[in-house]
This record gives structure tokens, sequence and C-alpha cells, in this order.
């Protein structure tokens, strides 16, 4: 079979999580036969529109088109909205094959739905892998009015993004009815489909060490968050925490990634005077993985005002890592049951900060319950989140609407 998985971000030049999700996908579905081709944003100043290349068996293809990161959001909007355009144009110029049998489409971004469009008219299906409702979160951060016309612009396109797709797929239960408030009932076909992950292999110790010794962390029991760092997450509920237990001189908080809120934070930390804190950029997935080894607690957050539930790829990096994992994530959210109940960790609801604090103070104090949690993440890891429940899922999907046809 040929799948196409359609991305805005990919290994290894991107660090973010999704991107390691879809090649982790990819390569689960080299691995059984099939034919995969993962299309992705390029460089500016690429000199082709289309530049091919191979990774783990996996065909990438990465189009030429201007930068959708590290630009203000007036530009990243105009970038992302031609997205399809500047793919289509790619693959058209390089003279590729544009029939596939299955594709998946990971967003965010909102804006391949018309590249989308096109592959399913030449026969493919598609199968929308639906991690953000955007732009609503933006309208719950207060960063975009709900009656303006940039909210009517971006619904649009999130709605042409749903019309191509065959099947939607939520990140967790509690999300499909959020979905079909904000869609005509029935409108479109939904499933549930969890975050996911490959098995850990040998993991190098190396960076994560050397990185403990130069920010002098040497001695100290580690909260870690690692990954974006935007209005989304509320990384500010992290520094009061910090803040709170600025007494334990045994604790530090390290915090590395990068986000359009990354400077801000950088800027809070010395207001607060926060000597707890140690602020990092974003490093390779091979030095992630390292300094998840030199770690003792993978930290996470969500903005209370969340109306989406969302279970953050970085979860999944913690699980993986056997670490217990404290989080404080919107009312709702089934991460709440899901690692509270397993005994992976403790979450809480965002606003209830004196939960929040309990949990990481309990954590922080009982070296039996971090072992137990450790157990506790592995099981829960393969029980739910692997990838090949994932590539089975898809498929399944895949091969039932064919039958029906």
């Amino acid at each position: 079979m040929r799948i196409v998985i359609i991305s805005d971000a990919y290994l290894p030049e991107s660090t973010l999580v999704h991107a390691k999700m879809l090649h982790e996908l990819a390569v689960e579905y080299v691995r059984r036969g099939h034919d995969v081709v993962v299309l992705t944003p390029g460089l500016s100043d690429q000199k082709e529109p289309l530049s091919g290349s191979s990774l783990e068996g996996v065909e990438v293809w990465r189009f030429r088109c201007r930068p959708t990161r590290g630009v203000s959001h007036h530009h990243r909007a105009i970038n992302e909205t031609l997205l399809s355009w500047y793919a289509f144009r790619a693959i058209k110029s390089a003279g590729l094959d544009p029939n596939f049998d299955l594709c998946i489409n990971y967003s965010p971004t909102i804006f391949f739905g018309p590249l989308v469009r096109w592959f399913r008219r030449h026969g493919a299906f598609s199968y929308l892998v639906l991690r953000d409702f955007f732009p609503q979160w933006a309208i719950d951060e207060g960063l975009v009015k709900e009656k303006s016309p940039v909210a009517s612009y971006f619904r649009f396109f999130e709605h042409l993004n749903y019309a191509a797709s065959d099947v939607i797929a939520v990140q967790s239960p509690a999300n499909v009815p959020v979905f079909n408030r904000m869609t005509l009932p029935k409108q479109y076909s939904t499933e549930v489909l969890y975050n996911w992950t490959a098995p850990v292999s040998e993991v190098s110790t190396g960076f994560g060490k050397q990185f403990i010794i130069e920010h002098q962390l040497a001695g100290k029991f580690l909260f870690f968050y690692g990954g974006n760092i935007g209005h989304a997450q509320d990384i500010p509920v992290i520094l009061r925490l910090a803040k709170s237990m600025a007494s334990q001189t045994d604790t530090h908080f390290l915090i590395v990634g990068q986000g359009d809120q990354y400077l801000n934070i950088q800027e809070e930390i010395k207001e607060m005077g926060l000597l707890n804190v140690t602020l990092a950029p974003s490093i390779s997935q091979e030095e992630y993985r390292s300094l998840l080894t030199q770690v003792d607690c993978g930290v996470f957050t969500l903005a209370a005002s969340h109306r989406a539930h969302n279970f953050p790829g970085k979860v999944l990096g913690y699980l993986a890592a056997g670490l217990p994992v404290l989080g404080t994530v919107n009312g709702g959210n089934d991460l709440i049951e899901v690692v509270n109940k397993s005994g992976a960790g403790r979450v809480s609801v965002n606003g209830n900060f004196k939960s929040f604090e309990q949990d990481a103070r309990s954590i922080l104090n009982s070296s039996e319950s971090r072992r137990s949690m450790s157990e506790a993440a592995e099981n829960l890891l393969q029980k739910i989140f692997c990838v090949e429940a994932a590539a089975d899922q898809i498929l399944k999907c895949y091969k039932s609407a064919d039958v029906n046809k």
C-alpha cells in the first residue's frame, strides 16, 4: 500500500514531539512492508521546489516554502495559508506521483485541507489526526476575538480541513462531545486515536550527564518540563510551583523547549528571582532522550481555559523514560483519570494550585512512590500509547472504508 503522511514538521530538523511521533508511525508502516512518503515543509532557500531524501526507509519530500516558525503571528498566518499551494506546486514541478491509497494528515496546522482534497481526488482515503482545536484554543486564551474577521478566516480553513477528511481522530474520549459541539452533529465521522510512541531503544546518557554538570544541577531532585513554551501550556504555573518550593534547596526545575512565550518566561524567571529554575532552548530528540535519563519527574501543564482535552505528546516521552509524571490540566481532561488511575503519577485540575503543590511534594518526598510510579508508567505506555496500536487502528479504519466502497 502507498501511504502519504502530511506534517508541518519532521525529523531530523524538528525537535517537536509530533515530528517524532509521525516518524515512528511511518517507520512502523515501512516495517510492515508499505511504501511511505512524508510530505513536509522544507527551507525557503532550498534550490529545488521539492527536495527528496530517505530516513530509516521513509521517503521524505520537503517542499520549498516560507518559514512558519520564528516569525510574527501575521507572517505565520500568511505563510501557513500557502502551505498547500507550495506543496502542490512542488509535487507537480517534480513530476511525482500523487496517487496514494491512504493520506494521514496531522493537525495542527489547519491549512493542509486543499492539499488533502487533491490527494482524495486521486483516490486516497483521508485520515485526519486532530490534536488541537484551532482557532478555538486561541479564542479561549483571548488571543483572537471570537467574532473577528481573523477568527472567521481561521474557521474557514479549519472546516475546509475537516471537510477534506474521511475520518477525524481526536485524541481522547472527552474531545468527542467537544468536537461535536463545535460542528454540526454527525457532520463528520469521528473516532478516538490516542497519541503514541515507539519502544525506547538503548539511550546514551552522555549528553544528559554533561548537561547536568554544565548547568550545575548535580545532586538536585529535578522536576523537568520539555516541549513547547506557548500560551496554551501555562508555564507560569510551573514558576509559581518553583517559587513555593524555593526553600527546598535540593530541588530544581528544569525547563527545556521553544515557543512564542520563551522570552516572556525568561523575563518572568528574572523578575521573580527564581534561582531554582533553569530555562534552556530546545535540543535534538537524541539529546532530549539522554536528558530524560538524568531527571527525576516529568512535568506537563495545560491552560485552565482550554476547552479541548489534550494529551501532550511530552507525556509519552516521560512514560517511555519510566519517569513519574506531575501535571495540571483543564477540568474534564481524560488525562487526569488515565494517569491517576494507572498510578503513573499525579494530575490535578489547573486552578487548584494547592493540589498541584501537594502532588509535587508527595512525589519529591517518597522514593517508594516514585519507584511504583515508574513501573506503572511503563505499563501504561504499553497498554494504551504504543505505535503498533495506532498503526493498527488507522489501517482498520482504511480497510473498513474500502470494504464499504
